[in-house]
């Protein structure tokens, strides 16, 4: 079956079947226009009767979406409805969401795919992408061999060990992968038959999913050691194998593996972790914003990170290399980062560190608790990425308030139940001083007749212009020069008027001229590093563009095989 998307009308005089019809057409989600098909082509494509008669525009179902969403009661019902549309027609899916996507990226990703994941095996309705488990092994290359597209450029793969802040959820994480790749479609334009989602289900270590006799994943403990290696290591040689020209992103793993897998792939293929580096460059970027409006400099600032996992000790190293950038030595920049794990203030006298954690271990006394954290290093900026809901209480942020005359306030955690503060109490308890930025959105908040426009850290900022970017020049490699330069890039995308707002990333409206801005950044990193064979196009930004999938309907033509 081939796709076809053309710019003309064509005339409709070859039925030789080439061309899917009939109800095959309508049940083919990449090609099914529903009742937007016109006269001419129902009667081409053998449509007659099998469609209300009324025809419409794309525009006219984009607005019936919207309507539909809207009279749904609640997020995870509103997930459900486009996640069907997204099923029977994947270019009204895109559309509507590509223009309604502060409406509605918060329904397909963060906050509600935590809901969604949680509750994804009782949802389960058809399968999306490929699942392997231990049972593939020596076979995986032949099961990634039955995804019908050869021309995938992205993969998105979990383990479904830690999805978002809601621990180990097995099978049920693979919406994470789903919905992330829907946002590479819909913010940066990659074709969603170029997109892949992969779960691989190594068992999981939550015995309620065990129990649960609707859960569709494999209910045995997780796979450890040499073999889960095994898998793992066969799973990246095959899908380089299957798709040679592939970026493949990591997506929520565990502490345990994620920044192992990361050091053991990241010189074999084209491959980043999420969860460590693009969370790590929508922090820098928001860094940099923030201290546009406090008129501040990155080398001058005390960090505390709440956690000591991979976000926030992703965020660090890029924060540091920052700093060493503009001029600070290392030892220096990594004195400016300081880290609460569980069991309190990571300094050097603790014997208990990985290696990750002790290059931030300072000779300095240790605390046990937050506050007492804030007291001893008196921080000028606060980042939460712990996945502890209200941690951020209102002692802490009073005493960043008087500490700080504009205090900086990260509570990066998702989904919003796991948010160390809400940006309501956080322009509260320091009387609206605050420079704030949420991982999941939160509303405009009025007080003392101001207006806060909350900035959300979203991943979608920086992963889809990375990846774009990465396709636009055929990179093998994905750095953290070019995180670096994705998070400057963004940070000069927030206007004026954003900043005059309080708000310190651009809207989401704006996503896929961000997301190209992106693009061409990492793109002169992967040609100035020779990270590429390909030549540089004369003309890079409009090479980009023209990369650019665009959800809009075309006319369809029966295709003839010739020989």
């Amino acid at each position: 079956m081939d796709r076809v998307r053309i710019k003309t009308m064509p005339t409709f005089d070859d039925r030789s079947g080439g061309f899917p019809r009939g109800l095959e057409l309508l049940h083919d989600p990449g090609l099914n226009k529903g009742t937007a098909f016109t006269a001419a082509e129902r009667e081409a494509l053998g449509l007659q009767g099998l469609l209300p008669p009324r025809i419409s525009t794309q525009q006219q179902q984009v607005d019936h979406v919207i309507y539909n969403v809207r009279r749904k009661p609640n997020p995870l019902e509103k997930y459900l409805y486009l996640i069907g549309l997204q099923d029977r027609n994947e270019q009204l899916f895109y559309k509507a969401l590509v223009d309604h996507l502060e409406e509605l990226s918060p329904l397909v990703y963060t906050p509600t795919v935590g809901l969604a994941c949680q509750e994804y095996s009782h949802l389960y309705r058809r399968p999306r992408g490929i699942t392997l488990t231990r049972y593939d092994r020596g076979r995986i290359k032949e099961a990634l061999l039955n995804w019908p597209h050869r021309n995938v450029r992205v993969i998105v793969v979990t383990d479904g060990e830690r999805i978002l802040g809601l621990g180990d959820l097995g099978s049920n994480g693979m919406g994470i992968p789903v919905g992330k790749l829907s946002l590479y479609t819909a913010c940066a334009g990659i074709d969603p038959a170029a997109c892949l989602p992969v779960m691989i289900d190594v068992g999981t270590n939550n015995n309620e999913l065990w129990s649960d006799p609707q859960y569709i994943g494999l209910p045995e403990p997780r796979l450890e050691g040499e073999e889960y290696d095994t898998l793992i290591d066969e799973f990246m040689e095959a899908a380089g194998d299957v798709f040679p020209r592939v970026m493949i992103q990591l997506e929520d793993f565990g502490n345990r593996n994620a920044f192992r897998l990361l050091d053991r792939y990241r010189d074999r293929y084209c491959m980043f972790d999420d969860d460590i580096q693009g969370t790590a460059g929508v922090t820098l970027a928001g860094l940099y914003s923030a201290l546009r409006i406090i008129k501040g400099k990155i080398t001058e600032q005390r960090i505390v990170f709440l956690g000591a996992g991979e976000a926030a000790l992703g965020i660090g190293n890029l924060v540091a290399s920052a700093m060493i950038r503009q001029g600070l030595a290392e030892e220096e920049a990594l004195g400016r980062c300081w880290f609460v794990d569980s069991k309190g203030l990571i300094v050097a006298g603790r014997e208990d560190l990985n290696l990750h954690k002790r290059r931030f271990a300072h000779d300095f006394p240790f605390h046990r608790t937050l506050a007492e954290v804030v007291e001893a290093v008196r921080p000028t900026t606060l980042i939460g990425a712990s996945g502890q809901p209200a941690a951020f209480g209102p002692e802490i942020l009073e005493a960043m308030a008087r500490l700080n005359e504009r205090p900086i306030i990260f509570a990066l955690s998702n989904p919003t139940s796991r948010a160390e503060c809400t940006a309501e109490d956080a322009y509260r308890h320091t009387q609206g001083r605050a420079v704030f930025a949420g991982g999941s959105p939160f509303p405009k908040v009025e007080m003392n007749g101001q207006t806060f426009v909350p900035g959300q850290a979203n991943n979608v900022y920086i992963f889809p212009g990375v990846g774009l970017g990465v396709m636009a020049s055929d990179a093998t490699r994905v750095t953290d020069e070019m995180f670096a330069a994705a998070a400057k890039c963004l940070d000069e995308q927030v206007s004026k008027d954003d900043l005059e707002q309080g708000r310190i990333f651009p809207s989401l409206a704006r996503i896929r001229d961000v997301s190209a801005a992106i693009a061409l950044a990492v793109a002169k990193v992967a040609f100035a590093g020779k990270l590429t064979a390909m030549k540089e196009p004369s003309n890079l930004p409009g090479y980009i563009k023209s990369l650019m999938y665009d959800p809009v309907y075309s006319s369809y033509v029966p295709v003839k095989k010739h020989g």
